[in-house]
């Protein structure tokens, strides 16, 4: 073997070992990463997995992420240690082939096991053939609200609307319908058995379903106002980018705007987050009250920031104050506030929180924020205004803690917490436990306030003081959960207006054109500092045409903006004109902008040239 052919095959050699370390790795660290992922949400659906990986970074617990690092990496550092150590061994051994084989089988073995445990386990067959299927039951069961007739009372009645943030019935403990030994909620636990949950003659909570696209906050309060699936073509919490939030949707805002009630959506955090602004904003004229417009009022201090803004214990200080406020209008009113403190991951711990659960901390969230709301409902019931106005509590969705629920029996249906307090009505069949969904909070909350509803729908909601039966009585959760991932007529009809393109979007979603910009060697006989632009991505509606700003004073203030011009290869080519920098020398800073051709700009890389 001649030497040449020598150094061929040990640098073969090597980059095969190389090919291989790094497979046997990523494969461990896939493994790794889908154990965890199971560990982490016992009953995770493909639907809500889509949504994890989707959702804003910014939005991401970091206790989370560190724990899943710990988890993962760890394991995977110690496996490719191993792999390395094995083959060094084997290679002065000469077992290196058999080793290697091994190695490779295993690996592929493992990959392929873990794989298709994780096709089983979220079913993902199903969901790839049902997202691409059209299903007609939305068209064929909604109810339009725009075309329904709905009768006030003369006297309108006032509506309180809370959302408590992941709150389930399923915290309470058994004898009461739970699935604990302990009563995490018991102040909750007797205002629903008090007032109404629609248990019927039952002495156990009940609740309602979050079916497929309510399960996040921005798709509960839709679906909750509208009984309607939140089914966008983007992101689910991307709302916020769009001009306008479903405007062909009838909501509940909308009716009540349309009676003259004056609304108020009240919230911790930042109201744009998942476009609950723009919804509340466009579909009821609310006025909106968040983290930002306390922060304004002076309520604490600008630096103030804990949790997702400011902790229920302020939040519930504040309604006080817009509750009084509203009542001392004309108006009736409708006031919707949605607690934080009971998000994941474990909760946020304030200054009313108690120890009963010991390190359980997610338990003693969700005591203190039991005793928050009955505190509050206690409240209002003293007030002047309470005698006409109904009080709504509803969990936006079921929780995604981690491992709080991980123990429960699969077989235990979870269910979002519900009370109805001070309706205008009570069941016509008082003995009956319905089977209900998020969905049916809508017709029924228009109910409790005395308004008569034709034919007791609206969207895909029952009014549940009514004797007809809800959807999930008659087709079950099962069934309509595969019928809602399966898109719809109608909901192409509404959607239709969901900008994809939007610059905002692209850029959150990273799709925004990118290029690669090269600056050549400084031409002192020409004066001239070229840029070669190549490599252009994601300029899917084509591009108009390729800026550059170029400075080199660093505020900025001597910036000169050049067009770069098309070459025969698909790059561009940009000329500096050093002499009008007055031959300055040193580095050339330039920002590279690509129009495409629906006129928006964007920002799509940038380099640094030099002079001497």
């Amino acid at each position: 073997m001649g030497k040449k052919t020598a150094v061929l095959c040990k640098i073969l050699f090597g980059f095969g070992n190389v090919i291989l370390i790094l497979f046997a790795t990523l494969t461990t660290l896939a493994c790794a990463s889908v154990l965890w992922v199971f560990r982490t949400w016992p009953h995770l659906t493909m639907q809500e997995l889509m949504f994890t990986i989707q959702s804003p970074v910014e939005g991401t617990n970091k206790d989370m992420v560190m724990e899943y690092v710990w988890f993962c990496v760890p394991v995977t550092v110690i496996v490719m240690a191993v792999l390395i150590a094995c083959l060094i061994i084997t290679r002065i051994k000469k077992g290196y082939r058999i080793a290697a084989a091994v190695i490779a089988a295993v690996s592929v073995l493992a990959l392929a096991g873990f794989a298709y445990a994780a096709w089983e386990r979220l079913d993902i067959a199903d969901y790839t053939a049902d997202s691409g299927t059209y299903s007609s039951f939305i068209d064929d069961n909604y109810a339009d609200p725009a075309e329904t007739e709905l009768t006030f009372p003369e006297q309108k009645r006032n509506l309180i609307y809370i959302y408590l943030e992941s709150m389930e019935t399923t915290y309470a403990d058994k004898r009461n319908g739970g699935a604990f030994s302990t009563n995490y909620i018991p102040e909750l636990t007797e205002l629903a058995e008090a007032n109404e949950d629609f248990s019927g003659s039952g002495e156990e909570l009940n609740g309602g379903t979050a079916l497929t696209y309510t399960t996040w906050t921005a798709a509960a309060l839709f679906g909750q106002t509208t009984a309607l699936p939140l089914r966008i073509p983007i992101e689910d919490n991307s709302m916020d980018t769009q001009e306008s939030f479903l405007p062909g949707v009838t909501a509940l805002g909308d009716i009540l705007e349309q009676q003259g009630y004056n609304q108020t959506f009240m919230i911790g955090s930042d109201g744009n987050f998942g476009g609950r602004r723009l919804y509340f904003t466009d579909h009821g004229n609310y006025d909106i009250r968040d983290y930002y417009y306390y922060q304004s009022q002076g309520k604490f201090p600008e630096d103030y920031w804990v949790w997702w803004g400011f902790e229920d214990q302020k939040l519930f200080e504040y309604a006080k104050e817009e509750l009084t406020a509203l009542a001392a209008q004309d108006q009736p009113f409708n006031f919707t506030m949605l607690t934080v403190d009971t998000h994941f991951e474990d909760g946020y711990v304030c200054g009313l929180c108690g120890n009963e659960h010991g390190t359980d901390q997610y338990g003693n969230v969700l005591s203190c924020s039991s005793r928050q709301v009955s505190e509050f409902v206690s409240w209002i019931q003293q007030q002047d205004f309470y005698e006409n106005t109904t009080i709504v509590i509803s969990g936006d969705h079921p929780t995604m803690d981690s491992d709080f629920c991980e123990d429960i029996d699969e077989d235990y249906e979870r269910k979002v917490y519900t009370a109805y307090i001070n309706s205008a009505v009570t069941p016509e069949d008082p003995e009956w436990a319905r089977e209900y969904s998020t969905f049916d909070n809508y017709p029924t909350t228009l109910a409790s306030l005395g308004v008569s509803i034709e034919g007791e729908r609206l969207g895909l909601g029952t009014n549940l003081f009514s004797s007809r039966s809800t959807l999930t009585e008659v087709y079950g959760n099962k069934y309509i959960n595969r019928q809602l991932t399966r898109k719809s007529d109608l909901m192409d009809e509404l959607t239709e207006e969901i900008d994809e393109d939007n610059t905002e979007l692209k850029i959150r979603e990273g799709k925004t054109p990118t290029v690669t910009a090269t600056p050549l060697p400084y031409d002192f006989r020409t004066g001239v500092l070229q840029v070669v632009i190549n490599n252009i991505q994601n300029a899917d509606d084509g591009i108009a045409g390729i800026t550059v700003a170029v400075w080199t004073n660093p505020d900025q203030s001597n910036i000169q903006w050049l067009q770069a011009e098309a070459q025969p290869d698909g790059s561009y080519l940009a000329n500096v004109n050093v002499p009008g920098f007055g031959f300055a020398t040193g580095e050339y800073y330039m920002d590279i902008y690509v129009t495409d051709n629906l006129g928006n700009q964007f920002l799509a890389g940038n380099a640094v040239g030099y002079v001497e």
